[in-house]
């Protein structure tokens, strides 16, 4: 099955070749069926129209012995005595056959040579039971009939009632018309072969002209397929060349250019909206700031009022501080946030990730004792370039995510490959940096899984909770490796969860 799907071409010009090729095959195959069928009648009815100009000449003179015998003529051959046939105007090859009461008494055929006439037992021929069955068996109306004999082969036979009582059959040999239609067959074979091949050049070549403005419409969709349309500033301006009303692929053309231009409008006003919500994003953190940092500052001055402050008065007063503090950390992740999206440079220069792989873990350790904390850091120190400050946050905040989400008592790993990592492909072929953490948790639900990155989701569902988040911590992670020209992986199944930052060593 595989191997027959493999012969039939995946292109559209390949398919229209094949088919029209296996069509004019068959239709070549039909006529040439048809010629020979037609012609081998034909050579048939000439046989049968000589068989009956022939009448039984040769047979009758079968019924006169050359030489004395019984009375029935039969030589000594096929129960008969020997005899010698009238061949005079007998073409080579033909059969004459006496039958006396239903037994042949004598058979020969004419082989055109000197002893035609000499009396010789040469021409007379063997035929065996079933022979003699079949021609005992033919009708006396006159109706040729074709017989394969053994030992002469296939013959045209016409049996007639002789003048003393017995019957007389002629024959004429089917081989010449067999070898004129096995020549005709092959002369037809060369030929259909020939034109063919002809036509299927002559087919690709028309074809490949005719699907011409179809094969531009497919690079101009290959070529819209490979923009970047997730977000940004997108322009569309690719459009189709063929656009003609009067054709098919011109019609598809012009309906794939009014859809490239309905996507770039979209593309466009989704744009707008994305900038007015960063903008506004933007604006309201950076407003947001003073009123939450004014909040925060009233409510410790008031816990260090001098007199005496009822315990009800001073835990709200420590609720309003811990909100205010934790909104403060909400403000300033969406404000950058909104920095990223709107693509502000940070700052470019050398980093040490195995100083900043260092920093992360102790920072960890010190904030989960509970945890087991490990690192693994390669021999040499990994530096790239880029936001010192931003990398070190994004480290922070996976640490931060395997700290939160997982029970007491799980190993975390903070893994570092400074671009010879031989166990991932991509890294070993392309030099990057990987910057990895990975856990023995119980790992995330595969739908959690597929929008972990995203804003404001967390993982309650698929683990362990014991403090509030805000669901920006990986969406931040994300967007500075974006920032810095990388990616951000993520592989999980129970007990075992790996977050990856892929940074380009250079």
């Amino acid at each position: 099955m595989s191997a027959a799907i493999r012969v039939i071409p995946r292109t559209l010009r390949g398919r229209l070749i094949l088919g029209l090729v296996v069509i004019l095959g068959v239709l070549f195959a039909g006529i040439g069926f048809a010629t020979a069928s037609v012609v081998r009648h034909y050579l048939i009815d000439g046989l049968d129209q000589q068989l009956a100009e022939a009448g039984g000449r040769y047979a009758a003179s079968l019924e006169h012995p050359a030489s004395s015998g019984d009375s029935n003529g039969a030589g000594a051959k096929n129960g008969g005595n020997s005899n010698s046939g009238d061949t005079r105007a007998q073409t080579p090859g033909t059969l004459g056959v006496r039958l006396v009461a239903g037994s042949i008494t004598v058979a020969a055929v004419v082989d055109g040579d000197a002893d035609d006439f000499s009396g010789s037992v040469d021409d007379e021929v063997t035929l065996s039971a079933g022979d003699r069955k079949a021609l005992a068996a033919l009708p006396l109306n006159g109706s040729a009939s074709s017989l394969k004999l053994s030992g002469i082969g296939e013959y045209r036979v016409r049996a007639q009632a002789g003048q003393d009582g017995d019957v007389l059959i002629t024959g004429l040999s089917l081989a010449p018309v067999e070898r004129t239609v096995h020549k005709l067959a092959g002369a037809e074979l060369a030929m259909f072969a020939a034109a063919l091949g002809l036509a299927a050049a002559v087919t690709a070549g028309w074809v490949r002209l005719a699907l011409r403005p179809l094969h531009r419409v497919a690079r101009t969709a290959e070529r819209v397929s490979g923009l970047s349309l997730a977000s940004g500033e997108v322009a569309l301006s690719v459009r189709v060349p063929d656009d003609d009303p009067a054709t098919e692929v011109g019609r598809v053309g012009a309906s794939l250019n009014r859809m490239l231009g309905h996507v770039e409008d979209a593309l466009a006003k989704r744009h707008a909206v994305e900038g007015r919500l960063r903008e506004f994003a933007a604006d309201a953190s950076h407003e947001l700031r003073t009123p939450v940092a004014a909040i925060r500052g009233h409510a410790e001055l008031a816990q260090r009022y001098p007199g005496e402050i009822p315990e009800p008065v001073r835990r709200s007063l420590g609720r309003i501080e811990a909100e205010a503090g934790r909104m403060g950390v909400l403000v300033e992740d969406l404000l950058l946030l909104a920095r990223l999206d709107a693509g502000r440079p940070l700052a470019r220069e050398q980093v040490d990730l195995t100083r900043l792989a260092l920093d992360a873990v102790e920072d960890a350790r010190a904030a989960a004792p509970d945890h087991r904390w490990r690192l693994e850091l390669p021999a040499e120190p990994t530096v790239v370039v880029g936001d010192r400050h931003r990398l070190a946050q994004a480290a922070s905040n996976l640490l931060a995510n395997a700290r939160t989400h997982t029970p007491e008592g799980t190993e975390v790993t903070l893994r570092l490959d400074g671009g010879k990592c031989q166990d991932i492909d991509d890294a070993t072929v392309s030099g990057d940096v990987l910057l990895s953490v990975a856990d023995t948790g119980p790992g995330l639900d595969p739908e959690l899984a597929a929008h972990v990155f995203d804003r404001f989701v967390r993982g309650d569902r698929a683990r362990s909770r014991t403090s509030g988040s805000t669901g920006l911590g990986l969406a931040i992670t994300r967007a500075i490796a974006e920032a810095h020209g990388g990616r951000v992986e993520l592989e999980t199944r129970p007990g075992r969860t790996v977050f990856t930052i892929v940074l380009p060593a250079r």
